[in-house]
């Protein structure tokens, strides 16, 4: 006889939800490879396009620093000095910072991990119990870290060995040439190699990101009992929401059911309030407020509406021109008479503007017919 599932058997995919609540825990999706790469591969652009100026900065600080006439002697000022050399120096160090902090937060962006998340700050004990440290050394992802360092140093290894024997003759002949040429020659070789370097990290990046999101996702598999859980606090136990219908049914009597059953349309606030307007043309003289209602009311109409499949339309203004001045039974004031026309016209074409793609039209109501949630007129 088969074995029945365990139902905390953790074989569901994460909900949406459960993704939510891990990242503002701190759980996100995070590739040490990835920023790695990206502060090289920063790192290297600013050397083939910076590293001149940073040099040429470096030997002209020297020189002033080595140099003294006699104006210097006469005229001493230390701070102008200080100033004036130090701009020179930190300008292209400036950029070499601000490429850093972009290849810093490109790491998260990339991955949809940005922003500031204060509970991963929080205290948790079990970062220093023992015994999860030694999971994680000598578990899975463990076994993933040292696969990955054995082929970090395995492919950079190579690369550099590559880099060594490519440059090495032209490293023999730096002896020989002239000491500005030797230093171009120096940073271009330090530029392409840590290009090279950085190519390879991005390698190694690529392979490492869907490793973590692989086993990002098989932290936050859910059982079954899980889901049930997260939808029962989500959306109400069933039996709660079959107890709120009952409740939304048993506020409307049965002729105000019926009445709404036949009304032509719901004007909604839309979470306030609820006007069901009747017209039957040859029959009503004008259109008729069948049903009206906020709060509780409001939503058991909406409710009953949507059983019988009659069209509901947001107008909030003037759903509540028609809640306070017209009554049950009674039809809508002559001044709203515009208004409620433009409504009917297109709720008797809806079909066809449902499938042309159309909006409800925009209303006017009267300076004298607008109020507030709470029945103030507006002016």
């Amino acid at each position: 006889m088969a074995s029945q599932p365990d139902k905390d058997q953790k074989t569901e995919q994460p909900t949406p939800k459960k993704r939510a609540d891990s990242a503002r825990e701190g759980d996100v999706l995070m590739s040490r490879e990835l920023a790695t790469a990206l502060m090289m591969l920063a790192a290297a652009g600013w050397i083939v396009a910076a590293g001149g100026w940073f040099v040429e900065s470096a030997s002209n600080l020297v020189r002033r620093g080595l140099t003294l006439s006699a104006a210097d002697i006469t005229h001493f000022a230390p701070g102008e000095a200080l100033f004036r050399n130090g701009v020179d120096i930190l300008l292209p160090l400036a950029s070499l910072f601000a490429l850093a902090v972009g290849a810093a937060f490109a790491g998260p962006a990339l991955l949809g991990s940005f922003g500031w998340r204060s509970k991963a700050l929080a205290f948790k004990g079990n970062r220093i119990n023992p015994l999860n440290g030694l999971k994680r050394m000598f578990g899975l992802q463990g076994a993933t870290e040292l696969g990955k360092a054995l082929a970090k140093v395995l492919l950079l290894g190579t690369i550099g060995y590559w880099l060594v024997a490519q440059s090495l003759p032209a490293i023999m002949t730096m002896a020989s040439t002239d000491l500005g040429g030797a230093v171009g020659q120096a940073g271009k070789a330090v530029g392409h190699a840590m290009l090279a370097m950085a190519g390879g990290l991005v390698v190694i990046a690529l392979v490492d990101v869907p490793v973590q999101m692989f086993q990002r996702n098989k932290r936050l598999m859910m059982s079954k009992q899980e889901i049930k859980e997260e939808m029962r606090q989500t959306d109400g136990a069933p039996e709660l929401k079959q107890a709120q219908r009952q409740r939304q049914h048993e506020i409307l009597s049965g002729s105000a059911r019926k009445a709404v059953s036949d009304a032509t349309v719901i004007l909604t606030n839309p979470t306030h309030f609820s006007v069901a307007l009747r017209y039957r043309p040859g029959v009503d003289a004008a259109p008729v407020v069948v049903a009206r209602g906020r709060g509780d009311v409001a939503l058991s109409i909406r409710e009953l509406a949507r059983g019988a499949n009659v069209p509901i339309l947001e107008y909030p203004q003037l759903t509540r021109a028609i809640y306070f001045t017209a009554r049950a039974g009674r039809t809508i004031p002559e001044e709203l008479f515009v208004a409620v026309a433009t409504v009917l016209a297109f709720v008797f074409q809806l079909e066809r503007a449902a499938a042309e793609g159309q909006m409800p039209p925009p209303v006017d109501i009267p300076p004298t017919h607008r109020f507030d949630p709470e029945g103030r007129r507006q002016n």
